[in-house]
């Protein structure tokens, strides 16, 4: 069952949790890829200086603004692209990095993608999941209610580590990254 809009028009970090465990689709014209959400990473706006919501609306984050449920995805260190998802209550911004996914199908293409057959590498970073999904600028803006990129549910148990986020220099103190305990998808544990 795909997720709808009021599973992303809740508080930040309890989307990012709950999150885990659900599968990212991408419907492409090379094909249909998969993956499990494995490991995920909350952002705010005020009193979240790691967040690019945390001064202003801008022309690159308005979308944390915007209505919950859509993608929102951006060039990062001038060679990747990362895959956010719109995650907040009313008129608060927000958003949650996907930073890992288990591939599930659409492995093949996967590969392809990324140049590589070793399965444990294809997704474990989010700028290898966007990649090996072929996500990019089009991407971004994208209503995951919709039928190209989506997320459906799951009803898996699973344990949740709370850590520090990755790669930031300001809110490094925040325990606002969240994945599954012992998957090996997982980009740092």
């Amino acid at each position: 069952m795909k997720l709808d809009r009021n599973f992303y028009s809740r508080n930040t970090e309890t989307v990012a949790k709950e999150l885990l465990g659900k599968t990212l689709v991408h419907r492409t014209k090379e094909g249909i890829c998969k993956g499990k959400i494995v490991e995920t990473e909350a952002y705010f706006g005020d009193g979240d200086p790691a967040s690019h919501a945390y001064r202003k609306k801008t022309k690159r984050n308005f979308l944390m603004f915007e209505i919950p449920g859509k993608s929102y995805v951006y060039f990062c260190y001038g060679n990747h692209w990362l895959f956010n998802i719109v995650a907040k209550e009313s008129k608060v911004p927000g958003a949650v990095l996907i930073r890992a996914l288990e591939p599930l199908e659409g492995i093949e293409i996967m590969k392809k993608r990324r140049g590589t057959d070793k399965i444990k590498e294809l997704t474990n970073g989010p700028g290898k999941l966007t990649k090996a999904l072929g996500m990019e600028r089009e991407q971004n803006g994208i209503d995951l209610i919709g039928d190209t990129l989506f997320l459906e549910d799951s009803n898996e148990n699973f344990e949740i580590v709370k850590a520090k986020r990755i790669g930031i220099s300001k809110g490094k103190s925040k325990l606002l990254r969240f994945y599954i305990k012992n998957n090996e998808f997982v980009s740092r544990k």
